[in-house]
């Protein structure tokens, strides 16, 4: 029998910075087949990211951009063809590419390609963090399940504190979307957050 004994922590714990994971072309583009599975609202929600971002970007908060992409000759996948997911964000396709419009990407952006789910698997994630002096993360895109709830795991594990705003990351259904929140909420509490009252910690947090 376990009972709860940490402290409820603020949404923001010393300097935040907010992480947009594979918001990708392929989510907006009409008729685009993907490869990989969506809620229904994906569309919707990944739209509302945008103005997180631009909160961020009034706050001063660094942004944090990340592009799944994988080479035309597939040596990079993996396992990750093994599971439900089929061929997806190769390089040189315009479904690949950020969607710089409906995130608001600019020039000087910090902007990051991986090759796996994690942000943190074989980038130099980790060393743009602690040269930012990051200590909170804040999370929007996709896959709540996958990329975003792997990507929450190895921050936890960093000893970074968590935050995914939940109305800002859509899910290959709503039940996986579900489950992870469940779970990531499980290794923070307070770790689930809304876009509405991420925005009004950014304003106040330089305010």
């Amino acid at each position: 029998m376990s009972s709860q004994t940490t402290k409820r922590r603020k949404m923001i714990e010393g300097n935040p910075a907010l992480i947009v994971i594979d918001i990708q072309k392929g989510s907006f583009l009409p008729g685009t087949k993907s490869g990989i599975p969506h809620m229904k609202d994906n569309v919707k929600r990944l739209k509302r990211a945008k103005g997180v971002i631009d909160a961020a970007r009034a706050a001063h908060i660094p942004i944090i951009f990340f592009q799944e992409a994988h080479r035309k000759n597939m040596v990079d996948f993996g396992r990750e063809l093994d599971g439900t997911e089929s061929i997806h964000c190769l390089e040189e396709n315009v479904n690949t590419e950020i969607a710089d419009k409906e995130v608001g990407l600019q020039t000087d952006d910090y902007i990051i390609r991986k090759r796996r789910y994690s942000c943190f698997f074989g980038t130099d994630f980790e060393i743009l963090l602690k040269g930012l002096k990051i200590d909170t993360l804040f999370l929007v895109g996709c896959l709540t399940d996958v990329c975003v709830h792997y990507t929450f795991v190895d921050a936890h594990q960093h000893n970074y504190f968590c935050r995914v705003i939940e109305d800002c990351v859509t899910g290959s259904s709503i039940e996986a979307h579900d489950a992870s929140i469940s779970a990531m909420e499980y290794l923070q509490t307070g770790a689930t957050c809304r876009a509405k009252d991420v925005a009004m910690a950014f304003e106040i947090f330089n305010s």
